[in-house]
């Protein structure tokens, strides 16, 4: 991935955060990432930690119409996606999804606290305020289906390092860096 892509990605999530009236805290730990595949606008996310404590953790993030976050689980993590701003479109699977893998029809999460069957695999959306609650073990993605989209997340603790299973094996949590620019912002990689 290079710098240059990092450094606009950086200051488009800046832009965003600022029209939506976002503060983000004095030191915020920035991980913008194309997870390995290349192609940042497809696969892209800017992600901001805000606090990762032993019992908790919380993020926001940006991704603008067309990047898609791959499909993941977390075997520890539990988490809470929350639409801050735009729309956010999400599919959840109840195991690892693969073609011709026979799954159960219908995967169990909690939408706005409420516990809700979805069918297994097919989209649905976040407006602005709603949430989703996904278990440990849960597979989803998520992309914007607005122009751009802030995204929250409220979670146990997050271990990027060791908790995040993609169902693509060419998927990396954290991508090479090409340094063709000098860096706007540090990265949690860096």
């Amino acid at each position: 991935m290079k710098r240059s892509t990092i450094n606009r990605a950086y200051g488009d999530a800046l832009a965003c955060f600022r029209l939506h009236h976002w503060a983000l805290p004095p030191s915020p730990r920035w991980d913008i990432t194309d997870f390995g595949l290349g192609d940042f606008e497809r696969f892209g996310l800017t992600l901001v930690t805000l606090t990762n404590e032993p019992e908790y953790c919380e993020k926001v993030m940006f991704a603008r119409r067309g990047q898609r976050t791959p499909s993941h689980a977390h075997m520890r993590k539990k988490e809470d996606i929350i639409c801050r701003a735009g729309e956010l479109a999400l599919q959840v699977w109840p195991s690892k999804p693969a073609p011709g893998k026979e799954l159960a029809a219908t995967t169990r999460v909690a939408l706005d606290g409420v516990p809700t069957y979805i069918p297994t695999g097919s989209v649905f959306a976040l407006p602005p305020g709603s949430r989703v609650t996904l278990e440990p073990g849960v597979w989803h993605s998520f992309w914007p289906t607005s122009p751009d989209s802030i995204i929250g997340e409220v979670s146990t603790t997050n271990d990027d390092q060791n908790d995040n299973v993609f169902a693509d094996p060419e998927v990396g949590r954290f991508p090479a860096i090409e340094e063709d620019e000098p860096p706007r912002v540090r990265l949690v990689g860096d």
